[in-house]
């Protein structure tokens, strides 16, 4: 409304018609949800959770809270694997083919001086192109065949196999989606037995099962994995949304099965699916945190911006809080929530109570020639403004090898400039140390209940 209409029409006028456009978008927001509930009682139903065993706590992987926030859902806690603790909140770094881009993942791995990446995320979708699930294993595991000794984490390959069929890939793909020996890609088929697609690096048709991802995530080896689901884009309309979460559901319900049939030292983190929809979300994570999952993952389309996001997490958390009031004294699931990496986002996710955050955000900004700069601000090296700044480093106030070893702005211009590679090298280095330096501070806010 104007400002001169508002004018024009008398207070009551005004206060009577805002009433009545909000009782309008209540009853429109009530003849969807009861909508949207006839669609979710008219599909197939997924297995009961009476159907399983209840869950256990596993000796080979727990989760401990060590201080709740008297400020917020925020919590410090750690992760216990066969291959090391992860301290949450914490930042996982994302390794796609088991290999950080541009970076000797051992330069970055945890050591005792409390640095490094404690938990990294390689996508089992690009490992079973290349070299393939068998191959790792022949290796001795994922751990061995990319010398890392601390934990790992897979997903199902079901974010790639979508996002190829959608064309809405990561820049990770972005040579291989431009390049003129281009394959045909996409979904071929998705059905009930699971998704039929073409291989980005040869064109052959593979078929993936959850039952296939599974197995091929025990090939890998990693501490934690993800159950096949569905990836609808954000755009989907309301009713093959309901579809999606529904297969979702039952394809997580037989991974979860195939990987109960042999657990192998592995926790599996249930997918709690639903896009944006208050009432998906809620069905998606009330099924799925009745299965004995080891933990969740919030996945799926999470909204254009952190408002929508903070509107999912505020819908699922309190669900998933109230399933650990149900699980034994002194346990926990931990929260991990898919491909948010920007500061923003975490800060505020952190505060509902979600543990680890996986993104390629910080090496990617390397990639491009992006800083990360303490306050949470950036700077593009590239810039010709940095060409004759010697004796400044990235950030003054970062510890990471990049600035303490006095690398100039000037030099790092110079290695963009030059295409040289090394200056990708560098400031992914520099971009990894600041995520770890920015969850060490969240830490230690919500240790002094400041968050």
């Amino acid at each position: 409304i104007s400002l001169s209409l508002k004018r024009m029409t008398p207070p009551g006028a005004r206060r009577a018609a805002a009433m009545g456009l909000r009782r309008g978008r209540r009853w429109l927001s009530c003849q969807a949800s009861e909508q949207i509930a006839a669609w979710v009682a008219s599909e197939e139903p997924a297995p009961p959770p009476s159907d399983f065993e209840g869950w256990e706590p596993r000796e080979f992987f727990r989760f401990e809270v060590l201080h709740q926030s008297k400020s917020s859902g925020a919590r410090v806690g750690r992760i216990h694997t066969p291959h090391g603790h992860v301290d949450t909140p914490g930042y996982v770094a994302v390794a796609t083919n088991a290999a950080l881009k541009h970076v000797d993942h051992t330069l970055t791995d945890y050591s005792e001086e409390d640095r490094g990446q404690q938990l990294m995320f390689c996508n089992s979708y690009h490992l079973l192109l290349q070299p393939g699930g068998e191959a790792v294993e022949a290796a001795g595991g994922l751990h061995r065949f990319m010398n890392r000794t601390q934990p790992l984490i897979t997903d199902s390959g079901g974010f790639q196999v979508f996002s190829l069929a959608n064309h809405s890939v990561t820049d990770e793909l972005n040579s291989k989606l431009n390049s003129k020996k281009r394959y045909p890609k996409g979904t071929m088929r998705v059905s009930e037995a699971g998704v039929v697609f073409r291989s980005y690096r040869d064109g052959k048709l593979v078929d993936l099962s959850p039952e296939k991802s599974v197995l091929n995530q025990k090939q890998l080896g990693a501490d934690i994995i993800i159950p096949l689901d569905e990836l609808p884009p954000f755009h989907t309309p309301a009713r093959d949304l309901v579809r999606s979460v529904a297969l979702t559901h039952r394809w997580e319900a037989r991974s979860l099965r195939t990987h109960l049939a042999d657990l192998r030292q592995q926790a599996m983190l249930g997918v709690i699916h639903g896009g944006i929809s208050r009432e998906l979300r809620t069905w998606s994570a009330e099924y799925i945190s009745g299965l004995p999952f080891d933990g969740f993952a919030i996945g799926g389309s999470l909204g254009r911006d952190t408002a929508e996001l903070l509107g999912i997490l505020g819908t699922v958390m309190p669900i998933l809080r109230a399933d650990g009031g149900r699980l034994p004294p002194g346990t926990r699931k931990p929260v991990h929530l898919l491909g948010v990496g920007d500061e923003m986002s975490i800060r505020a996710a952190a505060k509902t109570g979600v543990d680890t955050f996986d993104s390629c955000f910080p090496t990617r900004l390397g990639r491009h020639g992006a800083a990360l700069i303490t306050g949470g601000s950036r700077i593009n090296i590239t810039n010709s403004r940095f060409k004759t700044e010697y004796r400044a480093v990235l950030d003054e106030e970062c510890d990471c090898r990049v600035c303490s070893q006095g690398f100039s702005r000037a030099y790092l211009h110079h290695l963009f400039k030059a295409k040289e590679p090394l200056g990708p090298q560098l400031l992914a280095i520099h971009n990894l140390r600041y995520m770890e330096r920015l969850m060490k501070g969240i830490r230690s806010d919500i240790l002094n209940d400041m968050l």
